[in-house]
């Protein structure tokens, strides 16, 4: 079967958060040529946030995710190239190639390609009950295991592991985490807030086990067993995986293109090649912020950094410069963290954890870098702006949680 060569102005391989943030963008800056989204899944744009969550536990239905339906992409005049990945990219002549065999050439080409699960590679870990989550299709075959009386063993503490065994539990499963650290969450927060939420899931009824490491899983004819390194057995009709992410610069490194932790770009989400950009879990970017190269990997990032790749693409110079900030449902908890807790000196805390309502403030010097919250959304939401700010702040007003966080900026600032 012979596939004739396409041409588009514009061409975006990966089709989730930030690359579809990244089409609608364009089409609103203005760009009125053409444009060719690709994506390796069947699936228009969808969100992944509420897979292992709401979608997992049945309250969401597929058609609640969609970011960009196929209708919308029609009225945008966005092409739509579902399940042919990208496989090689020719930056001389500058076309990409589909695995289906297509060509496209381009005249700018984005990169929005994500991340994957990282796998554990160890004995037992390709059986069809061994699982990550991820894509919709990862949430699809981990449902209907979600039945009370089963098992479910998650290898790994951070916000995947630990909401998939909140749905898990919500189903009645019998739900236990193997974390290799001395605290779940311990990439993203410090000890007093894993411990916080290790209370909440062990009163919840969740097993965890910390400072452990997996030597392999074992499958019976009745049922799997995870082994740890010291001989215990753990029973598990389904085993989660969720040890991180890798991001996917197999495309960029092998056409060239400079990579160290991510696509490496510029502030304009440029990457070593004029005619390309790259945003989203991808990159490995300038933090004007953090004041160093930082590589994230959250919603926020892929939407913010696609706007900014967007311009970019048009001729508009906008730097990316915003606060990092993520989230995590948990029961009836919402966690919300904006900046990034790295270098501080000082951590305040408003309110008590064992109120399942606080706030931790991290300082460097008098200055506001970081906040962690769990259902203090107001903290949260001023937070970003004083952070932004670069405020600093009156610590013993911050350690009162009558006081708005905004009412506890140091009146030098003005």
């Amino acid at each position: 079967m012979s596939h004739s060569n396409r041409t588009a102005d514009i061409v975006v391989i990966g089709a989730g958060h930030a690359g579809s943030t990244l089409v609608i963008e364009l089409r609103k800056l203005g760009h009125g040529g053409s444009i060719i989204l690709i994506g390796d899944e069947a699936l228009a744009p969808y969100q992944r946030p509420p897979l292992s969550k709401n979608y997992l536990t049945g309250a969401d239905t597929g058609d609640r995710l969609t970011l960009l339906s196929v209708e919308k992409m029609q009225d945008l005049k966005i092409e739509f190239l579902a399940q042919d990945p990208v496989v090689a990219i020719d930056r001389e002549v500058h076309t990409v190639r589909l695995k289906s065999g297509l060509q496209i050439a381009y005249g700018q080409l984005a990169l929005t390609t994500g991340g994957r699960n990282r796998s554990l590679s160890m004995p037992g870990d390709n059986a069809k009950n061994v699982l990550s989550m991820r894509t919709l299709a990862d949430a699809e075959c981990l449902r209907p295991f979600l039945r009370p009386d089963n098992s479910l063993v998650v290898i790994g503490g951070g916000f995947i592991g630990l909401e998939v065994a909140v749905s898990a539990r919500k189903a009645g499963m019998q739900v236990a985490i193997l974390e290799a650290s001395s605290n779940v969450l311990s990439r993203v927060t410090v000890p007093e807030v894993s411990q916080f939420f290790e209370r909440i899931h062990r009163e919840a009824g969740v097993d965890i086990r910390k400072s452990v490491q997996v030597s392999r899983i074992e499958h019976g004819l009745q049922r799997s067993e995870v082994v740890l390194n010291d001989g215990s057995r753990m029973p598990a009709d389904c085993t989660l995986i969720g040890v991180g992410m890798v991001p996917n610069v197999e495309l960029a490194h092998e056409s060239g293109l400079n990579c160290d932790n991510g696509i490496y770009v510029n502030e304009f989400a440029r990457t070593s090649d004029p005619r390309i950009v790259a945003a989203g879990d991808c990159t490995n970017h300038p933090s004007a912020y953090a004041g160093r190269r930082v590589r994230l990997e959250s919603v926020q990032n892929a939407v913010d950094q696609s706007r900014v790749a967007a311009a970019t693409l048009l001729g508009q110079q906008r730097p990316y410069c915003v606060v990092p900030w993520f989230w995590s449902d948990q029961y009836d908890l919402k966690f919300q963290a904006v900046g990034l807790s790295t270098g501080h000196d000082e951590r305040i805390l408003r309110g008590k954890l064992e109120n399942s309502a606080f706030s931790i403030c991290y300082l460097s010097g008098d200055r506001l870098i970081a906040v962690d919250s769990v259902n203090r959304v107001a903290d949260h939401m001023q937070a970003r702006k004083l952070i932004a700010a670069q405020v600093q702040v009156d610590k013993e007003r911050l350690a009162d949680i009558n006081q708005k966080l905004s009412d506890c900026v140091l009146q030098t600032e003005q």
